[in-house]
């Protein structure tokens, strides 16, 4: 399995882009939140890769980060999920929304993204639920460390996943520690 390329970039084809590497082009399908963080053609790039075998033919994708790649290959374990229909929820959402989308059952958000109906959302959401980590999910709102120190805070006082998660949604961006856990109390004890 190849599980990482770093080489330099020649070319970018939505959704494929071209890496060399040592005189070898690799062709490589990226959802398009990895295509926007690349930088420009001739720059050095290293993407985590799935390689896919077919009868038909070898095709990798691409990420960005190691956990793009790993809700890759959670969503491409569900049934009716195909790797063109996984890249288009990657491009629609980051792995933070489709996290906390999973763990608060929001399939509104899932059937934005093209591709995804009403029926494929709820069977995406049944067979997730529990296979993305919470704590990337909660990073949406304010800083990551502060997101989850106060998720963890609810989660120690006895509340839910689904709870506090809900709680973080309603917390201003950049609110301190302290003052997050205060305001997500108060939201819940309504």
């Amino acid at each position: 399995m190849i599980g990482r390329i770093t080489g330099t970039l020649i070319e970018k084809l939505p959704p494929t882009v071209c890496v060399d590497v040592n005189g070898l082009g690799y062709d490589i399908d990226v959802p398009m939140s990895t295509l926007y963080s690349l930088p420009e053609t001739g720059a050095r790039v290293t993407l985590y890769t799935h390689l896919t075998v077919r009868e038909d033919a070898h095709i990798l994708y691409g990420f960005a980060t190691a956990g793009e790649r790993s809700a890759f290959r959670e969503l491409i374990k569900v049934s009716g999920i195909g790797a063109r229909t996984a890249l288009s929820v990657l491009s629609g959402l980051s792995v933070a929304d489709l996290a906390q989308a999973i763990t608060l059952q929001e399939s509104g958000r899932l059937t934005r993204v093209p591709g995804i109906g009403k029926k494929t959302a709820e069977r995406l959401l049944l067979e997730m639920r529990g296979k993305l980590d919470a704590d990337i999910g909660a990073a949406s709102h304010a800083t990551p460390d502060n997101q989850s120190d106060i998720l963890n805070a609810l989660l120690a006082l006895g509340y839910s996943e689904k709870e506090s998660l809900a709680a973080l949604k309603t917390l201003p961006e950049g609110v301190g520690v302290s003052d997050g856990i205060k305001q997500a109390l108060k939201s819940l004890v309504r």
